[in-house]
């Protein structure tokens, strides 16, 4: 049995390894949840220990941080949380939707900084934006709120596109009830075609795409969420081989060799989650801390991919592009 498979089986977060360390360390202790697994995050991981240092925080240092990684069992998170609040963390990073509701549902009574694409005032997380009011505060890319100009702009890549399917994720039922009401919204007055499908599997991702064989859309809009976030490299390789124009809601989709993507950097969100929480560990407290919202979006394209699809990127995207990879 692999050192991996057993950790899982035992059923506690990755960050046990962590524990003994932890427990030897005179700063303070992080808990940190997420409904997926180390293997896609290794970017954001980066950037969110970044954050952390430039706050004056070293993990393995002055600082400790217990993982509580989900594998893919949104049902875990509950128990994480509990066993987190149970080390007595000093703060809590709730680092997608289904880790922020956990915490939130689960009333944890230490300071919660989350990361989410969806409404954080609508899904009850905070009072307000401007005063969170509460133990929860963090960061809010507003993946919803862009889908219109999602659609648009994949209709300005191909006139014709009228037929689109999107991917949607039944594990992350937050972010998928989400996404499916914003494209019913922004499809409406474009009178676009739509075919939802739900997958929460890798097998159930390609049994969607060979369904395009029969029934094949003009254009496919990805779902938001760390669940497709970290299968980028599968989303794109059978993108490529069924042929399918592709839009993606983050720029590592592109450069994984995704068609295109508009949206803020993820990475960047993780980055924000950091610094809040070196605030909060310096004093800040989370009722005070404004959700941080995303003001800055991009649009990437793969000049590569649009060739292989054989689609030609007018200029006026080119020049409007954040960055086109060759």
């Amino acid at each position: 049995m692999k050192r991996r498979d057993f950790i899982i089986l035992l059923g506690g977060a990755a960050g046990w390894p962590l524990s003994a360390r932890a427990q030897q360390n005179v700063g303070p202790v992080i808990g940190f949840l997420h409904s997926q697994t180390s293997d896609g995050f290794p970017e954001p991981l980066r950037e969110f220990r970044q954050a952390l240092k430039e706050s004056g925080y070293v993990e393995g240092d002055n600082l400790a941080i217990e993982y509580g990684w989900a594998q893919n069992q949104p049902g875990r998170l509950r128990s994480l949380t509990a066993d987190l609040v149970s080390r007595r963390v000093a703060v809590l990073a709730a680092m997608d939707t289904p880790s922020a509701l956990a915490a939130k549902e689960a009333m944890a009574p230490v300071p919660v900084v989350f990361m989410t694409g969806i409404d954080p005032v609508a899904a009850g997380l905070v009072a307000s934006l401007a005063r969170p009011g509460g133990n929860l505060t963090g960061v809010n890319f507003l993946s919803g709120e862009l889908t219109a100009k999602r659609l648009g702009v994949v209709r300005e890549l191909i006139p014709g596109a009228t037929r689109f399917a999107v991917l949607l994720n039944t594990v992350d039922i937050a972010n998928s009830e989400t996404t499916m009401r914003d494209v019913e919204t922004a499809a409406r007055p474009m009178k676009l075609q739509l075919r939802f499908l739900n997958v929460g599997t890798n097998q159930e991702i390609t049994a969607a795409f060979a369904s395009f064989v029969r029934e094949r859309p003009d254009a496919l809009l990805i779902g938001s969420g760390p669940y497709f976030y970290a299968r980028r490299v599968q989303l794109a390789l059978l993108s490529a081989r069924y042929g399918i124009p592709t839009m993606y809601t983050q720029r590592q989709y592109v450069e994984a060799g995704g068609l295109l993507s508009y949206g803020a950097n993820v990475s960047g969100a993780w980055r924000e989650v950091g610094l809040y929480i070196g605030r909060i560990l310096k004093g800040a407290k989370p009722a005070d801390l404004p959700v941080v919202q995303a003001s800055k979006f991009e649009l990437v394209i793969n000049a590569d991919t649009a060739r292989t699809l054989d689609i030609s990127v007018p200029p006026s995207l080119l020049s409007v592009a954040d960055e086109v990879i060759e």
